[in-house]
């Protein structure tokens, strides 16, 4: 079965449609080597197969040295962690949210518009890289992804510019 590739992207930041807000969830950076986050990472991605599910710590350890702008976040509701949100800044104002999740048993919640909008927020709020301001945000998410993903990226405004259809 082949896998459809999506990609898309946000070019001003007041193009953000916030999703139903939710009073106490919240965005809080942590350091990347933290078991939480790889532990986290793994539970949201298991169900999509994402590489982040299956990585090893000497794996997660050379990402870290080669990712080193790499920002790690933790989706919290009432300071509990309900999903991550990575991002990474890169050349000429750029922003790719690399990994954006809920844990399995938040899903299906009305968290993921609010959780999103935090996101692609704290993405245009990153500092730039070679570039007096982030100049867009942008993600790819896939059909093997939560059904709802690629309708909630665009709910928030993100809008596709290319897809792609990989062979399995």
């Amino acid at each position: 079965m082949a896998k459809v590739v999506t990609y898309l992207e946000m070019n001003n930041a007041k193009d953000l449609r916030p999703g139903r807000v939710v009073p106490e969830l919240l965005l809080r950076r942590v350091d990347g080597g933290l078991p939480l986050v790889r532990a986290t990472n793994a539970q949201v991605g298991a169900p999509y197969g994402w590489r982040s599910a299956s990585r090893t710590n000497e794996e997660w350890q050379d990402l870290m040295r080669c990712r080193p702008l790499r920002q790690y976040w933790c989706i919290t509701l009432k300071d509990k962690t309900v999903g991550v949100a990575n991002l990474e800044p890169q050349p000429d104002g750029d922003v790719e949210i690399t990994t954006f999740g809920l844990l399995p048993e938040y899903v299906g919640r009305g968290l993921g518009g609010h959780a999103l909008t935090l996101t692609i927020r704290q993405a245009w709020d990153s500092e730039a890289v070679d570039s007096p301001a982030v100049r867009r945000v942008w993600l790819h998410t896939c059909s093997l992804d939560h059904p709802n993903a690629l309708r909630n990226y665009q709910r928030r405004g993100l809008t596709a510019y290319r897809t792609e259809v990989e062979a399995e």
